[in-house]
């Protein structure tokens, strides 16, 4: 059986996005994962639906996919963006883990995006995010 290169391909990409948060972090795999999935499907919600579309078309196959995953665009932007609030969903998410650094680790997970977006798009989404919240976006 042979295997569809593009299939590969996105496996690789998303593989490596989890590895590189699970090193910064001194994660497992597993949980770097769930944790870059609370984020992505927070911040998707943040976002208006036409930046979090602008955004999606950057990130690698699979992980738009987890991205997208229960997203209903009539629901965005959250009421609430407040970086308290953007914290308490992730941490919801996650089943409040009491021994996570979650401004630290948010702070990660963004500056994994930014590594991998064009510099344009990651202004375009820092912009878009109220103040409080953007303290946990790295700046260029």
């Amino acid at each position: 059986m042979t295997s569809i290169p593009n299939f590969s391909h996105s496996a690789q990409q998303a593989q490596q996005w989890v590895n590189e948060l699970a090193t910064e972090l001194g994660w497992s795999d597993r949980r770097a994962f769930h944790f870059l999935k609370a984020v992505l499907t927070t911040l998707r919600d943040w976002l208006s639906p036409e930046e979090s579309a602008d955004l999606s078309a950057q990130l690698p196959t699979l992980i738009r996919g987890i991205y997208f995953e229960g997203w209903n665009p009539a629901d965005a932007p959250a009421a609430e963006r407040k970086k308290q609030d953007f914290i308490m969903r992730v941490e919801s998410a996650l089943g409040y883990e009491t021994n996570i650094n979650y401004d630290g680790a948010i702070n990660a997970v963004f500056a994994l995006i930014d590594r991998h977006i064009s510099q344009g798009e990651s202004v375009q989404v820092r912009a878009s995010m109220k103040k409080s919240l953007r303290q946990l976006w790295p700046a260029h």
